[in-house]
């Protein structure tokens, strides 16, 4: 929701698709979204420099779509939408170019994780993170939709174009995994 004063998502919008004020327009969406849309993604792919490259793609789709935007959704969701999408493929496309089997694609990602810079074992955060990184991508999109952005299912069920039932079956047993592993630690 704007703050007093701010500009709303629909002014944003309807600016960008003035010519003249396009630039000022796209850099306010830019910096409004930047920074949930990078965490979004890097807790999927682990690494700073892939989530940037994720990220630059993502901004670019949103430059070169945002004119036919026709606002059924929030423009945070479908930005994220867009995101989500985006990561997807690119963790597809690393399982396909670094050979890695969808059954060790998990290992591939913890293992990533463990070499970041500051890696420590014993700390909580890392060990959710290392949890997370067990999930199949599905179980680990909706863990992180629900867990850390407290996305509501119906948003999550319109984004993903699922069930809501189904969403609350995936998360519940993502929380388990994530339990399970938290206690096998």
């Amino acid at each position: 929701m704007p703050e007093t004063g701010e500009v709303s998502d629909h002014q944003l919008v309807a600016s960008f698709k003035v010519e003249l004020q396009r630039d000022v327009s796209f850099t306010r969406i830019v910096s409004r979204y930047q920074e949930r849309l990078y965490w979004h993604i890097r807790r999927m792919v682990v690494e700073h420099e892939d989530t940037n490259d994720i990220l630059q793609n993502v901004f670019i789709k949103v430059w070169k779509n945002l004119d036919g935007f026709r606002e059924e959704s929030n423009l945070y969701t479908w930005m994220y939408r867009i995101a989500t999408n985006e990561t997807l493929t690119w963790i597809e496309q690393k399982k396909r170019r670094s050979s890695v089997s969808l059954t060790g694609a998990e290992d591939f990602f913890s293992e990533r994780l463990v070499a970041q810079k500051g890696y420590d074992a014993n700390k909580i955060e890392w060990k959710l993170q290392k949890a997370m990184q067990s999930l199949p991508e599905k179980q680990k999109l909706v863990f992180n939709l629900r867990y850390y952005d407290e996305m509501p299912y119906e948003e999550m069920a319109g984004m993903l174009g699922t069930s809501v039932g189904a969403l609350k079956a995936s998360y519940h047993h993502a929380v388990k995994k994530v339990e399970e592993f938290l206690k096998e630690k």
